[in-house]
């Protein structure tokens, strides 16, 4: 056998075996008291944008699209969600500090304004997730309203 085919057979038969390697799903299914919608007031729309263009990476319930489940894209998934986790976690947002409350509400505010969020890499593969200039400013607004709200509420 060539050195060629040996090489191709050990390729082959690593990307066989990474398969058996799955990481954890990140998904509770339920939806906590800390969520940002049992504890802020979003409207229904901005709800909705949320959970389409946000929620799979920044909350406790992704959904997992099908190319999940062959390694390595669902290492670098995993590794997209927690890191997404760790800035902003919708789920556990009622956990937060008021004062680190508004500032995820202002970091919402200036990456949507900015268009850094939802990630383009992201939007590749997630038509429904792209948001319009109506979604980007219910957003802002509420975002806003939100922030606003926190601190009029401050003890």
């Amino acid at each position: 056998m060539s050195r060629i085919k040996k090489m191709l057979l050990a390729i082959l038969i690593i990307l066989i075996v990474i398969q058996f390697i799955q990481p954890a799903r990140n998904t509770s299914g339920q939806v906590l008291q800390t969520d940002i919608v049992k504890v802020s007031n979003v409207p229904q729309s901005v709800q909705t944008v949320l959970k389409t263009a946000c929620y799979d990476c920044h909350s406790n319930n992704t959904r997992y699209p099908w190319y999940a489940n062959v390694q390595p894209m669902g290492w670098l998934l995993a590794r997209h969600v927690k890191e997404g986790k760790t800035e902003l976690n919708f789920s556990e947002f009622g956990a937060y500090s008021t004062r680190r409350q508004a500032n995820k509400l202002r970091a919402i505010e200036n990456t949507i304004k900015d268009g850094t969020m939802p990630l383009s890499s992201y939007l590749l593969l997630h038509k429904d997730a792209r948001l319009t200039e109506t979604d980007k400013k219910e957003i802002i607004n509420w975002a806003l309203q939100a922030k606003d709200n926190l601190e009029q509420n401050k003890p």
